[in-house]
């Protein structure tokens, strides 16, 4: 009898983590899917009003993601202090009320400071802290719940932009953005006060495992890390942010693009899964370069097709692999990190990460107005994702000639 007291004790805080893996899932789903690429649907709106450039439009979601990094490090560093539920509901508030103001600009500035807030304060609140804790809640098995969790922002990464297209039909998009702000205080704010830290076990931190490679110093992994996203971001920022308008550009209906988003975020919610469970199987850097090799073969192929069912077919395939990109950067991530600098080296690689997003969307943006086309653009994509598999075969190679199986 006295043996089952501990074991209650024991289980039952544990059940909580799904409550925390599925709760993230939304978080990520609402507010990543705005930030990386929702605002996609926006372009051809804004540009048919004010008569803006498509590179200055896409800045807009540039600044979003440069103050994604920026607020990324400063965020990842207040969560383990402040708690990742105040960190949280101080983002929704805030990634809230700026995207209602949003639907009362008036000029490309503000437009800019909006959107750089909204990343600053409220998207960068959820990323780096969400994924930590998520991660710490998992002594084993994590990639599962990381892959979960990712798969979250997949999801709304697709349904973000085809609600939005859907509103803007129907309202406008000053309509639209309305409609994104108060959706983001109704939802995120409730989920966001059910973030718990996990337990610390008896004479140990939570979160702490002991797969943990020593091989190379925390700053180097970092540093090296921050390197490679950069390069897989700067890639698949491309077909998020332009494959819409590249399809608008063949002739196809806003609504229609947002429909492929949808197929190829839809697949990437699987891909996630399985990049996660390969993660646990095979060593997260493994499963992490396989899905960059995946999505820098495929992301070319894009400007090849100028037809719905082709960009439907081909979106679901490169979405199953693209999408295990976030998942393997995030496991990555966490094999090389100790448990109680997660969030920091989270929110550090995801600012290189971010930083990688603005400058892909910006530069197919920019070298569309300049050559009339996106082959450019796609282009440089490929060139970005082959310096990320580059790094990632020479730290992969190192790691197992150093004997650090538990990621590589």
């Amino acid at each position: 009898m006295a043996a089952a007291i501990p074991s209650v004790a024991v289980s039952a805080p544990h059940r909580y983590r799904w409550v925390v893996v599925f709760a993230a899932a939304v978080l990520l789903a609402l507010s990543m899917g705005q930030m990386v690429n929702g605002l996609s649907v926006f372009f051809v709106p804004l540009e048919t009003e004010f008569g803006w450039a498509r590179g200055d439009v896409a800045l807009i979601n540039t600044a979003g993601v440069v103050g994604l990094a920026a607020g990324g490090i400063v965020m990842g560093r207040l969560a383990p202090r402040l708690g990742t539920r105040a960190v949280c509901l101080f983002g929704a508030v805030v990634m809230g009320l700026c995207v209602t103001a949003a639907s009362q600009a008036q000029a490309l500035w503000q437009f800019y400071v909006l959107f750089a807030v909204a990343g600053a304060l409220g998207g960068a609140a959820f990323f780096a802290p969400l994924i930590a804790l998520v991660g710490n809640w998992f002594v084993a098995g994590a990639g599962m719940a990381l892959g979960i969790a990712s798969a979250g922002q997949a999801l709304g990464q697709g349904a973000v932009p085809l609600l939005s297209a859907m509103m803007i039909e129907s309202l406008g998009w000053r309509g639209a953005f309305m409609g994104l702000g108060a959706a983001t205080l109704a939802v995120c704010v409730p989920l966001a006060l059910l973030m718990r830290e996990p337990p610390a076990p008896a004479g140990g931190v939570a979160g702490a495992d002991m797969t943990l490679p020593t091989v190379l110093p925390h700053r180097t992994v970092v540093a090296l890390m921050s390197v490679a996203v950069v390069g897989c971001c700067t890639l698949m920022s491309v077909p998020l942010m332009h494959l819409a308008p590249l399809m608008q550009g063949c002739g196809l209906a806003a609504t229609d693009a947002g429909g492929v988003m949808v197929a190829m975020l839809a697949s990437g919610i699987l891909g996630r899964l399985v990049f996660g469970r390969l993660a646990d199987v095979m060593g997260a850097l493994p499963a992490y370069a396989t899905a960059s090799l995946w999505q820098t073969l495929m992301v070319f192929g894009f400007t090849r097709f100028a037809t719905l069912d082709g960009f439907y077919v081909y979106a679901v395939l490169y979405g199953f692999g693209y999408a295990g990109v976030m998942t393997g950067v995030l496991t990555t991530a966490r094999a090389l990190s100790p448990a109680a600098r997660r969030a920091s080296a989270m929110g550090i690689i995801g600012a290189f990460g971010w930083l990688g997003h603005g400058i892909g969307g910006w530069q197919a943006g920019a070298l569309f107005d300049l050559t009339g086309g996106y082959e450019a653009g796609f282009g440089v994509a490929l060139a970005a994702g082959t310096m990320n598999l580059a790094i990632l075969t020479g730290l992969m190679v190192y790691l197992r000639r150093a004997g650090a199986p538990a990621a590589a």
